[in-house]
């Protein structure tokens, strides 16, 4: 058990630090996200080094390290979205009324250059190791975006806990593209997926002699999509898992009361309207964030505004 135990507690330590590493950061003054993404790049680097120099390798070590800059890359993608970097064309809240596909295409260009970066630093991985023993950082970034791609739609699609709370101010009219609902279509499917995909690699790993580079590969992998299961299902039980992230939270970031929250789904249509529970900073979010129209409504009993889940 050992071997197999080693593995997922490396996966578990980095899994959580890097969370909580991105969310701190983020929540520093918007002055430092250049000299944060600046040292991210040099990981970045480093990153794409040690998979050059482990793609040929199928030892413990190169285990250990591939699996790190795999997710070293995605991290990199995660903070220059989160950070304004690269993020899409639409940077302002859903027009009111915006309905369907419509609604649809005008949250997919808010992240459209994400998206973009993403696909390209796939395809990055996957030329760098084509054809080569170690793939385990293009397994490993494939699977947190993943994660990422499919915890933003089933928000988008609606959810009972949005996680709107980790949206740094400068992306919180993100919030206005999020739906709250009890569930969506969309959640059991990628559940189900992400299940399947876990007891296939867990098998993979099982079945595999202990402590070698297939059994500690398929054993970090099977782990994330783990980790990501658990975090779906933080969109929707009755939870406060907020206490996973509180490190990384900044005392004095806005509260979760604060942000300018989607009307429940049985107060609105599909598009989002607004509630004003509070004051919501305006740094950062342009000059349509103080003009853009609200709706201030009595929250029906029982409708709790105190989010969690991490987005």
């Amino acid at each position: 058990m050992v071997s197999y135990g080693l593995p997922i507690l490396y996966t578990l330590a980095l899994w959580w630090a890097s969370t909580i590493a991105i969310l701190f950061l983020d929540g520093l003054n918007p002055r430092t996200f250049k000299w944060s993404m600046g040292g991210a790049t040099f990981l970045l680097g480093f990153a794409i080094w040690g998979l050059l120099e482990t793609r040929d390798s199928v030892t413990t070590q190169s285990a250990y390290c591939a699996f790190g800059c795999g997710l070293i890359a995605w991290g990199w993608q995660l903070m220059g979205f989160y950070m304004g970097f690269i993020t899409g064309p639409q940077k302002g809240m859903c027009p009111p009324g915006t309905r369907g596909w419509a609604r649809f295409i005008a949250g997919a260009r808010t992240s459209l250059y994400h998206e973009l970066a993403s696909v390209a630093g796939a395809v990055i991985l996957l030329v760098l190791s084509y054809g080569h023993d170690n793939q385990l950082g293009l397994w490993t970034y494939c699977v947190l975006w993943w994660m990422h791609q499919s915890a933003k739609l089933n928000v988008f699609f609606g959810v009972p806990n949005l996680g709107e709370e980790f949206l740094p101010a400068h992306l919180r009219y993100l919030a206005s593209y999020m739906a709250r609902r009890p569930m969506n279509l969309f959640f059991p499917i990628s559940v189900s997926i992400s299940t399947v995909l876990t007891f296939v690699w867990a098998e993979k790993a099982y079945s595999s002699e202990p402590s070698s580079f297939i059994a500690l590969g398929w054993t970090m992998v099977a782990t994330m999509m783990v980790m990501a299961i658990l975090e779906h299902w933080f969109l929707v039980v009755p939870l406060d898992t907020n206490g996973l992230w509180h490190w990384g939270i900044k005392s004095d970031a806005v509260p979760a009361a604060s942000v300018m929250t989607p009307v429940m789904a049985d107060l609105a249509p599909l598009c989002i309207d607004y509630i004003e529970t509070a004051a919501l900073p305006t740094e950062g979010l342009g000059e349509r964030a103080e003009v853009e129209p609200m709706m201030r409504l009595d929250v029906p009993q029982g409708h709790s505004l105190a989010f969690n889940g991490a987005f």
